[in-house]
C-alpha cells in the first residue's frame, strides 16, 4: 500500500536549505524519508567552510557541519567520522578525484555536492559497517564507458552490515558500475540488514549495478533509468527489493533477480513504464515490508521532475 508524506521527516543539516521554484510533482524537495529517515548528520550548528583538501580533510577529523565551497581536486580517499554534514555551498560546489569513506560511523548526511570521478580503483562513497546515512541532490559520475570497468569501482557503495540509508534527489551518469549493497555472496551475514532507500533519482549512461542489492531490503520508486546498457535494478542472495513507479528507456533487465549470483533474489515491480529495449526478468517475487511514509510521484513524469528538481543547486547552502 502506498502512503502519503504526513510523516516526513524535513531536514536542512546545518542551516536553513533554499529550494528554487521548480516543476509540479507531489513529492516534496526537501524532506528526508525512506530507512534512512532520522539521521541527522552534524546538527544544525553554521559549521566550517572549505575550499581546498587540506581544510576539508582538517574539517573531516572534528565532524560537525561542513560546508564545501567551490570545487575540489585531488584528495584521494578521505574518511568522515560520525555525525558529520558535508553540505555544497551554491550551486557548483563539489569534488573531482576524491573519495569519501564511511567505515563504523553512523549518522552522516551528503548533500548538494557534484562528484567527478574517483581515485583509480576507488568509490566515489564507500559505506562500510556503518548506519543513518542521507545521501542527497548530489550529481556522482565519471568519465562514461570508457577504458576498463574495473579501473574505477563504485559511485555509491554500502557493504558489510550497513544500514538505513536513504538515496535521495541524486543524478548518476556516465559510469560502468552504479551502487553495489552487499560486498558478495559470502557475506551472509548482511542478512536482514542492509536496508536502503533510492527515491526521485536518475540513472544515465551506467552500465549496471543501479542498484545492485545481496541480502537487503530496498525500495526503488519514482527515479529514472535512460540508456544503461547492462541492467538496472538487480536483486541477488535472497535480498528482496520493491521497484515502484520507475521510469525505464533503453535499460535491458530493468528489473532482474537471477543475474550475477548463486542464488537468486526477489522483486516486485508495480507501476513502472518500460520502453526502448527495457525488459524485466523476475524470476522470485517478494518485497521488503515499507513501514515509512513517502509520496511516489508517477512514472511517466519522474524523468522531467527529476531532470529539474534533482541534482546540485536545487536545495542550497
Amino acid at each position: 500500500m502506498q502512503l502519503i508524506n504526513l510523516a516526513a521527516i524535513a531536514l536542512t543539516a546545518g542551516s536553513t536549505a533554499f529550494a528554487a521554484p521548480l516543476n509540479a510533482r507531489a513529492a516534496a524537495v526537501d524532506q528526508l524519508v525512506g530507512f534512512g529517515a532520522g539521521t541527522t548528520g552534524g546538527g544544525s550548528g553554521s559549521g566550517t567552510t572549505v575550499n581546498s583538501c587540506s581544510t576539508f580533510e582538517a574539517a573531516l577529523k572534528n565532524g560537525g557541519v561542513i560546508k564545501v565551497n567551490g570545487k575540489i581536486s585531488g584528495c584521494g580517499i578521505l574518511k568522515v567520522l560520525s555525525n558529520t554534514s558535508i553540505l555544497g555551498v551554491g550551486s557548483s560546489s563539489g569534488f573531482s578525484g576524491t573519495g569519501l569513506r564511511l567505515k563504523d560511523v553512523s549518522n552522516v548526511i551528503i548533500r548538494n555536492l557534484e562528484f567527478n570521478t574517483a581515485p583509480s580503483k576507488g568509490d566515489i562513497i564507500d559505506i562500510e559497517s556503518s548506519t543513518k546515512v542521507w545521501l542527497d541532490h548530489c550529481d556522482i559520475h565519471s568519465k562514461g564507458l570508457v577504458g576498463g570497468k574495473d579501473d574505477y569501482d563504485g559511485l555509491f557503495d554500502a557493504k558489510h552490515g550497513s544500514d538505513f540509508i536513504t538515496v535521495s534527489w541524486t543524478k548518476f551518469h556516465d559510469h560502468w558500475k552504479g551502487s553495489l549493497i552487499g560486498h558478495s555472496d559470502k557475506q551472509t551475514s548482511d542478512a536482514g540488514k542492509l536496508h536502503i532507500t533510492y527515491h526521485h533519482n536518475s540513472f544515465i549512461n551506467v552500465n549496471s549495478r543501479l542498484p545492485s542489492v545481496r541480502f537487503g531490503a530496498a525500495h526503488v520508486y519514482s527515479s529514472c533509468y535512460q540508456n544503461n546498457p547492462t541492467s538496472g535494478v538487480n536483486s541477488r542472495m535472497g535480498a528482496k527489493v520493491l521497484v515502484e513507479q520507475n521510469n525505464f528507456s533503453n535499460t535491458p533487465l530493468s528489473v532482474v533477480t537471477d543475474l550475477d549470483s548463486a542464488e537468486e533474489g526477489f522483486a516486485t515491480e508495480r507501476n513502472n513504464i518500460f520502453s526502448g529495449t527495457s525488459t524485466t526478468r523476475i524470476t522470485k517475487t517478494g518485497a521488503p515490508t515499507i513501514s515509512y511514509s513517502y509520496t511516489a510521484d508517477p512514472a511517466a513524469s519522474v524523468c522531467d521532475i527529476v531532470a529539474k528538481s534533482g541534482g546540485v543547486g536545487v536545495v542550497t547552502f
